[in-house]
């Protein structure tokens, strides 16, 4: 396999990370119009649906997308730092503290308006949507929902800032899919709680200030006793956050973090454990519905960049003195993807758009997820196929989508949780696995 080393016009600048990895072409042939790296998406019929005013928004965030976040992705991807630079740009310009109410400092636009930019950002750099995702969709919602009104001004101004980074510890070493199966716990001391146990696969969480942490009431078991707590800073019995390498995302860590009898005051229980209770636990799955149509948007936003390059390479490439989009075969390729993007991009938007008291439709959220979460890796996965042996090559980024796509499968829920809990409602019965 031949592949040409050069780095092409318009490549990084020194600095803005490891030399190429943009596209390269090995034949004279094969020049690539830069403009093919940010086209506009393949169609355009569901932006009509947009206000001016939301138009507006996905173009700034786009705009700071093309400039900012598409020359430094692979620089994050392949150090694996925090995406400080480009979180900021995103910062300066007005998109992280969009969707917060404007009581608090925000810009006060819905759940929708937040989706739209982290699909455009996840266009070009996934790390730096998912460094963006909880200041839009995240976990703070959770605390303007529950919380209470001390909580969410002491807490909510600073997301609004950009300065609050928020995370979530749900997930622990023996729960993962199984969430109420949770062994921290949280032992009543005085007024207030003293919290113990291990958390893993928290996204973020080595540079958070605000973790929300799911743990349940000592002595109680399965989905009784489930209750929340917010820890803000590194107070005492907070270990260290150890890391754990990835296959992708690999800007924004994934943690692991141990308890050890944390004293939580009163004002700092967003969710009352209660032993006799189910409370928390329907609490527990419906905070996560903002954060899946997030996840669903990045998706949307990772399998529209595999589209954009596949399109962008059939069209430039040639082969048997015929360019490749001339090919029937690839053709149909190109449309299966397009119409998987379609189809998710509208699912998303119908989730959004659904729901009451803060968290969107349960059911709508999981359609959009599962389908979301299967098409990426499809579509990824097809992407590579299109370009052949540069498909595989890391110095063109659609490795790095299907990389970054398997993760985002799994975040939030897996495809076959979401089938669980979908099939369950839809024929009416328990979604529990547990064996009776």
């Amino acid at each position: 396999m031949s592949v040409d080393t050069t780095t092409p016009a318009g490549g990084p600048s020194a600095g803005d990370g490891p030399a190429g990895r943009e596209p390269m072409f090995d034949t004279v042939r094969d020049v690539w119009d830069p403009a093919l790296l940010d086209p506009e998406p393949t169609y355009d019929g569901m932006w009509a649906e947009l206000t001016p005013h939301q138009r507006e928004i996905r173009e700034r965030a786009r705009e700071v997308a093309v400039r900012e976040l598409r020359p430094r992705a692979a620089h994050w991807d392949e150090t694996e730092e925090f995406p400080r630079r480009t979180f900021e740009a995103v910062l300066e310009a007005g998109l992280v503290g969009l969707t917060i109410p404007k009581r608090y400092g925000g810009q006060g636009e819905s759940l929708l308006e937040g989706c739209i930019v982290v699909e455009e950002l996840a266009r070009a750099c996934l790390s730096t949507a998912m460094s963006v995702q909880p200041f839009l969709n995240g976990p703070w919602r959770a605390i303007h929902v529950l919380g209470t009104e001390e909580m969410k001004n002491r807490l909510l101004p600073g997301v609004a800032a950009g300065t609050n980074h928020f995370a979530i510890a749900m997930s622990e070493p023996a729960a993962g899919s199984a969430g109420t199966d949770l062994r921290a716990t949280l032992t009543p001391d005085g007024d207030g709680f003293r919290l113990t146990g291990t958390k893993c696969w928290i996204t973020g969480g080595h540079v958070a200030d605000t973790i929300i942490v799911f743990a349940r009431l000592a002595g109680t078991s399965g989905p009784y006793g489930i209750g929340a707590v917010v820890l803000t800073g590194r107070p005492d019995g907070v270990g260290e956050f150890h890391i754990d390498p990835k296959m992708g995302i690999r800007g924004v860590a994934e943690c692991l973090v141990h308890f050890d009898d944390v004293r939580v005051d009163p004002e700092d229980v967003l969710v009352m454990p209660e032993k006799h209770s189910k409370n928390g636990t329907g609490i527990l799955v419906n905070q996560f519905n903002p954060e899946r149509c997030g996840n669903a948007a990045m998706c949307t936003g990772l399998g529209q960049a595999a589209l954009d390059a596949s399109v962008g390479h059939l069209n430039a490439r040639r082969q048997f003195d015929r360019p490749l989009a001339e090919f029937q075969g690839l053709q149909w390729k190109i449309a299966d993807m397009a119409l998987d993007v379609h189809v998710s991009r509208m699912l998303l938007w119908r989730a959004a758009r659904s729901g009451d008291g803060g968290f969107p439709d349960q059911t709508a959220t999981l359609m959009a997820k599962l389908h979301s979460s299967e098409m990426v890796q499809r579509v990824t996965n097809t992407a590579i196929g299109v370009h052949g042996a540069r498909g595989y090559s890391r110095r063109w980024p659609v490795e790095r989508y299907f990389r970054d796509g398997r993760g985002l499968a799994m975040g939030g829920g897996t495809p076959e949780v979401m089938r669980n809990v979908l099939g369950a409602q839809v024929l009416g019965v328990s979604g529990s696995q547990r064996r009776r």
